[in-house]
């Protein structure tokens, strides 16, 4: 247990604390990631936990590894209460697999994992010391974690993710799939982004049998951000933007993750993740006003206001994380398509492309449910709660 431990370590940078003792490549890329920043105007590098190069990510991520096989249907999933890990969850039960999920304890804890038949084991993410035992037994990784909001990138996204698949390597996992953002190596401004952009390259050398998915955007998203405020009749946010995201179904993307454990050509593959149309804000917003038959009020938000707002932010040391947020203001004064090519993906998973959910009917299906649900109980919008 001593050596897995110490294949898991705190991946600390050197620059607000002293430096913690980590295995030389991993420190390594953590020395050069402090180094790269000033090649796009990351100032504040000098006063915050420091971030793989990509470039150095190979070196560092070399770690013999081996032990006793195990049975191939028993997984681990990382992130399962997220909008697509529990999807991931549901999915491997349906299709038999014996399925593990990491939940941190917290007030309400993920109980509906264990109505449905997974087990739960209790680790974390920013504490390494607590994952090998949650990988005892397990042949699959299914990384579907990210952090919230309120949540540090560089503990978990970073830090935690290294220490993750060095325990991966030291526990001989067979499969470690990880999921992405598309288009995620093309900002390294971004540090969300560039973050995991890194994790993939430290994972491909890593040893491992990986498959990474990078993914565009989810339609869960819409109905919280869209829908809902629409049909509330309360102000929709948006920006002036013309990025354009090609959003999937979260069931359809964890389908297409299980596929890709009953695939020999996914191992050793990054495979774009997309809808099969790229959308504006503003051509959802009408589509959601068409299928609610109301007209919405929408309040759009300058993208130079939010890089003003993240240029303040990153003047307080207690606000960076909050600034890498809103960094994503960069990758919206673009005007990018977040969109791909899915052939590819659809020929090595084995997936119909008619299967996949555009999002027309995804949310025809929702707006007719739920207003069907308010003739049923003869209810204004604002009585009801529209999350089904």
């Amino acid at each position: 247990m001593a050596a897995l431990l110490s294949a898991a370590p705190s991946v600390a940078g050197p620059c607000s604390r002293q430096a913690a003792q980590v295995p030389s490549g991993a420190a390594r890329l953590v020395q050069q990631r402090a180094a790269a920043r000033t090649a796009f105007g990351a100032d504040r590098g000098a006063r915050r936990c420091a971030r793989p190069t990509c470039a150095a990510a190979a070196e560092g991520a070399k770690l013999a590894g081996g032990g006793t096989p195990v049975p191939k249907n028993s997984i681990l999933v990382v992130g399962a209460t997220g909008t697509l890990g529990r999807q991931v969850v549901r999915r491997a039960l349906d299709e038999g697999y014996e399925v593990r999920c990491i939940v941190r304890p917290r007030l309400s804890p993920a109980d509906f994992l264990r109505d449905w038949g997974a087990t739960t084991v209790q680790a974390d993410l920013t504490d390494p010391s607590s994952l090998p035992a949650a990988l005892v037994g397990v042949s699959t990784v299914i990384d579907c974690a990210t952090a919230r909001p309120e949540e540090s990138t560089d503990k978990i996204d970073w830090e935690g993710k290294v220490a993750l698949i060095q325990c991966a390597q030291a526990m001989g996992i067979q499969r470690y799939v990880m999921c992405s953002i598309l288009h995620c190596d093309r900002h390294p401004e971004v540090p969300l982004m560039n973050i995991k952009a890194c994790t993939e390259e430290f994972l491909k050398a890593s040893g491992l049998n990986y498959t990474v998915f990078r993914i565009s955007g989810f339609m869960q998203a819409i109905i919280g951000n869209y829908a809902v405020p629409i049909l509330e009749e309360k102000p929709v946010w948006g920006t002036t933007d013309q990025t354009r995201t090609a959003y999937l179904d979260s069931q359809d993307v964890a389908r297409m993750v299980m596929a890709a454990l009953r695939s020999d050509a996914a191992v050793g593959r990054t495979l774009p993740l997309a809808g099969p149309k790229a959308w504006s804000t503003q051509e959802v917003i009408a589509l959601c006003e068409k299928l609610a038959d109301c007209d919405a009020e929408v309040r759009n938000v300058p993208v130079w206001l939010l890089k003003g707002t993240r240029n303040i932010l990153r003047s307080f040391q207690w606000a960076t994380d909050a600034a890498d947020r809103l960094a994503f203001a960069d990758v919206l004064s673009s005007n990018e398509s977040f969109d791909a090519e899915m052939g590819e993906t659809y020929k090595v998973l084995g997936v119909d492309p008619a299967s996949i959910t555009p999002l027309e009917t995804y949310l025809k299906d929702y707006f007719t449910a739920i207003l069907k649900k308010l003739k049923d109980v003869g209810a204004s919008s604002k009585q009801t709660n529209f999350y089904i």
